[in-house]
């Protein structure tokens, strides 16, 4: 099969052996793959990438010397079972599915990893107990935005929000509409949402912001509510951001970090003991939020259309994950190998 790969730090288009389904997993044809912002810090610091996994436990961290084909944002259709599999979905059935295989010593990702290949290929295999078949008729680019949209799900969850909080998204990238779209549904407004970009700032009003700010121009934390707890969600993941938040957060707020920073940075903890701030770092998501998600989407709860903004086959990937770093240029590409 034909796969776009990461291999010795570049991205090449070439051929890999079909993966064979064994107990428990099935072997689809991938339809769409989104490209994650995760995808791009992943190609650009690997090795640090590698060198954090080492010192996590339970990380299996990926072999550089080794293909890589990244993508964890699929829709799929369903082709064959392995063996003692149960065949829940006839072949042709669309799905969408957690990137984790499950194995005896317990789930293992898939799309940063030397064994399990990600949706940049033209097959993958899934895990039969994780697959969700796409409800309503759900176009297959937008049951592709299930993954990034359950990780604003799930960072609103860990928010911990009752409700009555002035919401604050910093970054309006996928995760960060994601996020407001999830604040959005679960009623916490108005929504303030800051980024530089405009195309940016239009698409978070599309997904439910209230105020936008362009924080070169005026600061957004003066526009959260006085007399409300501050939620303040940082999506961007660069150095000096965290500080950023720290310094201008206003007392008691809460700080939800669903920005994925790769690279070592550096806080005054003094900034946030003063003004008693809450901490929470999130990642991924739970099967229910996943599930959750799809629906969402399956409902036309979330302008799916909207965030894409282009698609590509794997010849194009590497040319994606440049014109990525144009705000004004895209939001999020989908990868489709079947082109």
């Amino acid at each position: 099969m034909r796969a776009a790969i990461f291999r010795g730090g570049d991205i090449v288009v070439d051929i890999l052996p079909a993966p064979v389904p064994g107990v428990g997993q099935v072997l689809v044809k991938t339809l769409a793959c989104g490209i994650c912002g995760s995808d791009l810090h992943a190609a650009k610091h690997a090795h640090r990438m590698v060198a954090v996994a080492r010192r996590t436990p339970g990380r299996v961290p990926m072999d550089l010397a080794r293909d890589i084909v990244f993508g964890h944002e699929f829709c799929c259709e369903v082709l064959d079972y392995g063996p003692k599999t149960e065949r829940r979905l006839k072949p042709g059935t669309r799905v969408c599915a957690m990137p984790l295989m499950i194995e005896a010593d317990g789930p293992k990702g898939m799309g940063y990893s030397n064994v399990y290949v990600g949706g940049y290929a033209e097959q993958m295999l899934l895990s039969a107990p994780l697959m969700l078949e796409v409800p309503n008729g759900l176009p297959t680019e937008h049951a592709a935005l299930t993954e990034p949209l359950a990780v604003g799900v799930h960072a609103v969850e860990k928010g911990t929000l009752t409700g009555d909080e002035a919401p604050l998204v910093v970054g309006c990238g996928p995760v960060g509409l994601a996020v407001i779209a999830a604040l959005r549904l679960k009623g916490v407004r108005p929504i303030v949402a800051a980024d530089f970009s405009p195309k940016r700032r239009d698409l978070a009003v599309m997904m439910g912001a209230d105020v936008v700010v362009d924080p070169a121009q005026e600061s957004p934390y003066a526009k959260l509510a006085a007399d409300k707890r501050a939620a303040i969600f940082e999506c961007v993941g660069v150095p000096g951001l965290l500080q950023q938040v720290f310094e201008k957060a206003p007392r008691d707020a809460r700080i939800v970090v669903a920005g994925v920073c790769m690279e070592p940075d550096t806080i005054e903890p003094m900034f946030a003991i003063f003004k008693e701030l809450s901490l929470q770092f999130v990642l991924g998501y739970t099967p229910e939020e996943f599930a959750r998600s799809l629906g969402l989407l399956a409902d036309g709860k979330v302008d799916a259309a909207a965030l894409i903004t282009s698609k590509v086959g794997l010849e194009g990937v590497k040319g994606a994950f440049e014109a990525l770093a144009n705000p004004e240029r895209h939001t999020k590409i989908l990868v489709e190998p079947w082109r």
